[in-house]
């Protein structure tokens, strides 16, 4: 198996979750251009259960997001084989939607993680997870690193 096997459809995606081992741990993002913050906090929610799951946000949810017309950077497929390489990574698929409510729904993690600048209290995707028996927790912000302040940084030359 290599790790682009780690990658499924959305169609695919809730029987290959089913197969893991438990309890899955499920996190959401864009995670355009990887760097340390993401791997570390990637590394974390991993270690919460027995495997980890990772909705990306397709590039037209992406760019619904307003972080710039023309982020992401990375299309999804590129973003999603990177994000399979790591070794805390057990399975990656895709959400078009704005929220992750959905996939979530469909998929039942155990466990959602976000991190630490989310207010767990306010996400519907926690009260949802927390319905049926889960649990929602936020996992402390990497401080020193932010793709939107990499870019920035990347494009003034320095």
């Amino acid at each position: 198996m290599t790790f682009t096997d780690k990658i499924a459809s959305r169609a695919d995606a809730k029987a290959r979750v089913a197969a893991l081992p438990q309890p899955v741990v499920f996190t959401n993002g864009v995670f355009d251009v990887l760097h340390a913050g993401h791997v570390t906090y990637l590394a974390q929610a991993r270690s919460l259960g027995g495997s980890l799951v990772v909705a990306l946000n397709t590039d037209a949810s992406a760019k619904r997001l307003g972080k710039g017309p023309d982020r992401p950077l990375n299309t999804d497929i590129d973003r999603a084989t990177l994000i399979a390489a790591l070794e805390s990574v057990s399975l990656v698929t895709w959400f078009d939607e704005d929220t992750p409510l959905e996939i979530i729904n469909e998929l039942r993690p155990q466990i959602i993680v976000k991190g630490g600048d989310y207010d767990m209290a306010k996400l519907k995707e926690a009260q949802l997870v927390e319905s049926y028996g889960g649990k929602a927790l936020a996992l402390p912000f990497v401080a020193g690193y932010s793709t939107t302040a990499l870019v920035a940084k990347i494009r003034a030359g320095s």
